[in-house]
């Protein structure tokens, strides 16, 4: 059968295996999903200028507050699956997933009817400088009304990740990932839609990679196929399902809002700042890739041996992929000491040299304090994939604080420098609660599951 080809069990095999072959295609999604962000801002930099620059990365913050609450929810619904899945009761998983399909459409179409009505206001909110708010606004408002192609292929990813699938949903955005920049090229330099046009760049090339997934699934995930009764609403799934979603996506939200504030700080700066944050941020996204993609593969991971009742192996998996992703941290570290202000280079001039030290500024303070990232991401997504989201969402509200706390205290002290450190300080401060609670949550399951020993 094709779908069992496709899927992957991990309650048996060697955990580091399991979790990088199914964390790798990840990391190239990862790497093309930053591919469509890092086109738009290549192009804009290099062909409209500084100004327009700046005014793409003034509504970086703003669409990760947005687009992390919807996403983060779609792929804390998948948690539920990927326990079924383990458990193969596949009943029970399809009952998941039509309730979570009613959920994502209803939250899509909220959210996007309410953040595209309130986009100019909260520009003005944020204090997005006079000389790029039409930019910024234009940018802002295409993106969110694309909220629905982005989560078309975000919710059906993670459920063919959720069954084990992570390579398909890599291929159809590679493909997407190429149209995006004949899309840019088109947008922008024949069109002359402006940074207008980089947005709709990127939501079409989305939609597209958002109906591939659809459609492969549909054709070859049997087990996906609902049988009479299945798709009816219910209250007892939705319940569990808003149970674990809900404090998935708020927790991203919630530590979007820590970069909100930072960033309306950033703004006061003026242009200058705000360019150098984005091309930073581009440069350290390419870094963050690996670590996104692993924990991903640690919440399916986790998700799956809950599921078999294999908490010994989610032990293991946690130890291997920390001391993977903390010896990932030191190369990458001194990559990026040596190529990071090259690579800024694709998206200001040689001449920008003011937004040049500040990105190698950048790079150097959150590149050096990474190891700590990799402790917050993979402790976070295990957390997550046990079925306790509520407890990662405290996790959010301290990165929060101490990234407000980085804008209130030492960006009006130390300028651009200060708002370097915003990141760092949310990664103390989530360790400090995440580790803790990884240990009160696996000694709290040993007490009320049956577990079963692994063979391997």
């Amino acid at each position: 059968m094709a779908s069992k080809r496709l899927m992957k069990d991990m309650t048996v095999g060697k955990p580091l295996g399991l979790i990088l072959s199914f964390a790798i295609p990840l990391i190239g999604g990862n790497l093309f999903q930053q591919f469509y962000s890092m086109v738009d801002t290549i192009i804009v930099g290099k062909t409209l200028g500084v100004g327009a620059l700046a005014a793409v990365g003034s509504a970086g913050s703003m669409h990760f507050l947005v687009f992390g609450f919807v996403l983060g929810t779609c792929a804390g619904m998948a948690i539920p699956i990927s326990q079924c899945f383990g458990a193969k009761d596949e009943v029970s998983l399809r009952k998941y997933l039509a309730n979570a399909i009613w959920i994502a459409i209803v939250l899509t179409v909220t959210v996007t009817t309410a953040v595209c009505l309130l986009t100019r206001n909260i520009l003005v909110w944020m204090q997005t400088p006079e000389d790029i708010f039409e930019d910024a606004y234009d940018y802002m408002f295409v993106m969110m009304l694309g909220i629905p192609a982005t989560v078309l292929y975000n919710f059906s990813a993670s459920v063919m990740r959720a069954l084990g699938d992570s390579k398909r949903p890599l291929y159809f955005l590679i493909f997407s990932s190429f149209l995006n920049v004949g899309l840019d090229l088109i947008f922008i330099l024949v069109f002359r839609w402006g940074c207008a046009g980089a947005a709709w760049a990127t939501v079409f090339a989305q939609a597209i990679s958002g109906f591939l997934c659809l459609g492969f699934i549909i054709k070859n995930f049997t087990i996906l196929r609902f049988q009479k009764g299945e798709m009816a609403v219910s209250g007892e799934h939705i319940r569990k399902l808003l149970g674990m979603g809900l404090p998935f996506g708020l927790q991203t939200s919630i530590t979007a809002v820590g970069n909100v504030v930072l960033q309306s700080a950033v703004n006061s700066l003026g242009s200058v700042a705000v360019a150098s944050m984005t091309a930073a941020g581009k440069v350290n996204m390419l870094l963050s890739c690996a670590y996104d993609a692993m924990g991903n593969a640690m919440a399916t991971y986790a998700g799956q041996n809950l599921g078999a009742r294999k908490l010994s192996r989610v032990k293991k998996g946690i130890k291997l992929s920390l001391i993977t992703m903390i010896s990932y941290s030191v190369v990458a570290f001194c990559i990026l000491m040596v190529a990071g202000q090259y690579i800024a280079l694709l998206f200001v001039d040689a001449s920008e040299t003011a937004i040049l030290a500040n990105v190698k500024t950048f790079l150097i303070i959150n590149a050096g304090s990474c190891f700590m990232l990799a402790s917050l991401i993979i402790h976070r997504y295990v957390i997550q994939g046990l079925g306790f989201s509520h407890y990662a969402l405290f996790a959010g509200i301290f990165e929060m604080f101490a990234r407000a706390a980085v804008a209130f205290l030492l960006v009006p002290v130390w300028g651009f420098t200060g708002a370097c450190f915003a990141s760092p300080a949310a990664w103390v401060a989530a360790n400090a609660f995440l580790i803790p609670c990884y240990l009160y949550v696996m000694k709290k399951l040993k007490n009320t599951i049956e577990v079963v020993p692994d063979e391997d």
